[in-house]
């Protein structure tokens, strides 16, 4: 693969990753406004602060819950954009989970192993110094 070809493919897939990481995040944000907006409707409407407290509790569990999903991709995408040696490490193991995510999961990994497992690849990362 040309080396233009090859820095292109690796910036799209660290956007792939960041876009698609980000959209699960934000997921989990409306899911926490919808669930916290249901616990203060429901606790003014009973007179049960409760209602509220237990809502909260819940909405901010799910809110942890989708950030521990994305983190991982999320650090996958900045790692790949910046070239760093164990983004490439990540973004393979990002991937192999994504493969039962179908189906735009499934695509997102069958291009992360396509890219990522190219001979020519290692090229395109910078290596840390030893001290």
């Amino acid at each position: 693969m040309k080396q233009q070809d090859m820095d292109t493919h690796l910036t799209v897939l660290g956007w792939l990753y960041i876009l698609g990481n980000g959209v699960l995040l934000s997921i989990g944000a409306i899911g926490w406004f919808f669930l916290a907006g249901i616990g203060v409707l429901a606790g003014v409407d009973s007179g049960d602060p409760v209602a509220t407290s237990i809502m909260a509790i819940i909405a901010t569990a799910g809110l942890a819950f989708f950030g521990i999903l994305a983190l991982p991709g999320l650090l996958a995408g900045i790692g790949l954009l910046k070239r760093k040696s164990w983004a490439r490490i990540l973004a393979l193991i990002v991937g192999f989970f994504n493969l039962f995510s179908f189906p735009l999961g499934t695509a997102l990994a069958i291009y992360t192993f396509w890219v990522l497992l190219q001979d020519d690849s290692d090229d395109y990362f910078i290596v840390p110094k030893a001290i």
